[in-house]
């Protein structure tokens, strides 16, 4: 059977949850589970444990009920298996920050100089016969300014001292925003689980080990976890793998799902196995945080080290994590013995663009200033000699030592202020205070900024790529119009207009054929707007159903997850969803919904005024479009097309891997046109774009009239005006050359 389902063990935590004693599997058990991959895996759960029903009893938890929701259990469990949760990185001090600032080019010269202008000004040689010994051009200070000499180097050092505590703080203002920005974001973050046979969402901070979890596509895994129940599912493991291609995930061939992995198809249920510190991600940023010191030592003795995968920290400092445990793995560790691995350089923190202009223009100015200096030196010590022995002919005499030492050093301290003087020493403070600024007021703008090098880079840009659905529109999706039973509706229709087959056949459809953990709940306020939870556009054809006076609970009651036969989910090439039930009679009935003009491709029938289906050819297929689907697409509308196809007992069980024969020979039951409206302040910001020189595009898998009618509404295009509007297999035909890469600018 398609479905990957396990049977269900008759106990569950509602009973069993609160019962005294240890439970059947410790943590140090789930943790090596979780190190194996595909047969491995399912050979260890099989020779270790039976099926993985036995680990659930072993957990105390129940595939269908969930947990409990017992507090006393769920801190049994906390104590046994660890809250997931991963400690933050520790962050920078204060004085650390301070430290770093310090290490500005521009800040170390003003700082040498200082010291040298403020170490001389104190220096006093003994005096002598000046007169006989000589004098040099412009002599000898005075006595006052040699007693308010110390001021100019004192300056330059409060000027730095300012710099530096002005850049630190700001940092550390940062720093403080971010952190409790994530301490927000991880509060508000959720993920569904079932609780005493109740699915909610609950924070994942909250996640227990032996809590049943649902997932669906495009959700990221908080916790490991063991496949109870998968249709069609396939994960990216390149975040923790580096292996780009997706993984199918089966209850018979890898059932191992694991944290920080995406769901890219499918849905399923999981028992969590593993949560926080004890997770595959957690296992990561464990090793991240506790060997970077011992790394440095490593990277800087040139020790090479084999069998293992590299990662980088954020500061750079190369990491050896052990990959997960499989056959394949086991086969290239074995190659990989005789190889050596290369050496990794610590690498330096990057510097933004105006960092690293700045520091150059800090350089030159630096280079440019110490020559000057040097040369003035040069020139007053040989103009003194030459004045002094030469045209004057004095001779050297030991009583004049101390006169000539306190001349040139005179002259050296004449070069350090020409120093002083080159080197901007207020061009670090005004460029601090500037962007300290511009960041304290885009944080009042609710745009917190963590390294200035992002705004620099956004200050740079002329074109803006934006999504449409939630960024452009509000992402509240709501039908609007139908075309049911060969009539088009403008608005929603009433119940007693439709056939009651063909409205029976449509609300089964919509029930059945969407994830079970979209849903509709009731206000949070009274009187305020049901909230929409899971995919939008599942949403809105449910909403559909509420407004036919139908409610779709008690279908998906009657017909749970685990009776579904056979699911090809969403995902991007296949642009549908359909779902396969098995019928009394030993028959199969699929339903099937999509973008409309991939799905009504794949109809052969439609369903009419009485309910029954006709015959639904090319070009009945092409009026539909011209009078339907492009009038509701040009209104913004995005269309959804809902069919389904019977297949006959007596034809017998179909090749359900074949989905060029499946999808096809469909049933159209109806189109409708669901509304997403734009987001109201859409229209004036990208009009401040477009004013400030930045071409706004707007980037969509709806339909081409869809997308032209929500781009000029947002004012992306302006009428009267020229604009380019492609589907995605020309705009990808344009950008390839004969051979099928992609052109750069660099070919022209």
């Amino acid at each position: 059977m398609a479905n990957n389902t396990a049977d269900h063990p008759p106990g569950n935590s509602v009973a069993e949850g609160g019962h005294d004693g240890d439970f059947g599997i410790s943590m140090q058990e789930l943790m090596g589970l979780m190190e194996l991959r595909s047969a491995e895996a399912v050979g260890k759960i099989q020779d270790g444990h039976g099926d993985v029903q036995n680990i659930c009893r072993k957990l105390k938890t129940s595939p269908i009920e969930g947990l409990s929701g017992n507090p006393a259990d769920l801190e049994k469990r906390h104590a046994a298996f660890g809250k997931n949760f991963i400690p933050p990185k520790k962050p920078k001090t204060f004085l650390q920050l301070v430290w770093e600032a310090l290490q500005d080019v521009t800040l170390i010269i003003l700082e040498i100089a200082a010291i040298i202008s403020l170490g001389l000004s104190f220096y006093h040689p003994p005096g002598g016969n000046a007169e006989a010994c000589g004098q040099a051009a412009g002599g000898v200070e005075d006595e006052g300014e040699a007693q308010a000499g110390w001021i100019e180097g004192a300056a330059i050092l409060f000027s730095v001292i300012i710099v530096v505590l002005v850049t630190a703080f700001n940092d550390w203002s940062k720093e403080k925003q971010f952190r409790g920005l994530q301490s927000r974001i991880e509060q508000e973050q959720k993920f569904t689980v079932i609780r005493k046979g109740q699915v909610i969402q609950i924070p994942v901070a909250e996640i227990v080990v032996g809590d049943i979890a649902q997932i669906k596509y495009g959700d990221l895994l908080p916790t490991d976890g063991i496949l109870i129940q998968g249709n069609d599912l396939k994960l990216d493991e390149s975040s923790l793998t580096g292996e780009s291609d997706q993984v199918r995930k089966s209850l018979d061939k890898d059932p191992m799902l694991l944290s920080g992995t995406h769901v890219m198809e499918g849905s399923g249920r999981m028992v969590v196995s593993a949560v926080g510190l004890n997770s595959q991600t957690g296992i990561i940023f464990t090793l991240l945080g506790s060997s970077e010191h011992d790394d440095e030592k490593k990277v800087k003795k040139g020790e090479t080290q084999t069998g293992s995968t590299r990662a980088k920290t954020q500061d750079g400092i190369a990491l050896e994590i052990q990959p997960l445990k499989s056959e394949e793995a086991t086969e290239s560790e074995e190659k990989e013995e005789v190889k050596q691995v290369k050496k990794v350089n610590v690498t330096k923190k990057e510097k933004s663009v105006l960092q690293g202009k700045l520091t150059r223009l800090a350089v030159q100015i630096g280079k440019a200033g110490l020559f000057m200096s040097a040369l003035t030196v040069i020139i007053l010590i040989l103009y003194f000699v030459i004045h002094t022995f030469a045209i004057q002919g004095h001779t050297w005499m030991a009583e004049c030592t101390p006169i000539y030492i306190q001349y040139f050093v005179k002259f050296f301290i004449i070069g350090v202020t020409v120093l002083v003087v080159a080197v901007p020493e207020g061009l670090p403070l005004a460029v601090t205070i500037s962007l300290a600024y511009s960041v304290k007021k885009m944080m009042k703008d609710n745009n917190l900024v963590r390294h200035l090098d992002a705004c620099e880079t956004m200050g740079n840009a002329t074109a803006i790529c934006s999504d449409k659905t939630g960024t452009l529109t509000m992402n509240r999706m709501t039908v609007v119009q139908a075309y049911i039973g060969d009539t088009h509706y403008r608005t929603v229709p009433e119940p007693d207009a439709i056939n009651p087959g063909t409205l029976d056949t449509l609300v089964n459809s919509i029930s059945v054929n969407s994830a079970y953990t979209t849903k509709i709940l009731p206000p949070e306020k009274e009187g305020g707007l049901p909230r929409h939870v899971g995919n939008k556009t599942e949403c809105a054809l449910l909403g559909l159903v509420l407004d036919l006076k139908r409610d779709y609970q008690p279908i998906r009651d009657e017909i749970p997850e685990e009776k579904m036969y056979k699911v090809y989910t969403f995902n991007s090439s296949r642009k549908s969803m359909s779902t396969v039930l098995r019928n009394a009679d030993g028959g199969f009935r699929m339903y099937s919904k999509g973008a409309s003009e991939i799905v009504l491709r794949k109809c052969s029938r439609i369903l009419d005024a009485k309910g029954q289906p006709r015959v639904f050819k090319t070009k009945d297929r092409d009026e539909m479009v011209k009078k339907v689907i492009e009038p509701m697409a040009c209104e913004g509308l995005r269309t959804i097309c809902v069919a389904y196809r019977d297949f006959p007992a007596e034809a017998g069980e179909p090749n359900w891997d074949n989905e060029n024969d499946i999808l096809n020979e469909l049933t159209c039951i109806t189109v409708v046109g669901i509304e997403d409206p734009v987001r109201p302040e859409v229209p004036a910001a990208i009009a401040k774009c477009q004013r400030a020189g930045i071409t706004v595009r707007m980037v969509t898998g709806d339909n081409i009239n869809t997308a032209r009618a929500i781009a000029t509404k947002c004012g992306i295009l302006l009428p009267g005006e020229e604009f380019l509007c492609l589907e995605g297999k020309e705009f990808n035909t344009q950008i390839r050359n004969d051979k099928g890469e992609v052109i750069t600018l660099r070919d022209h």
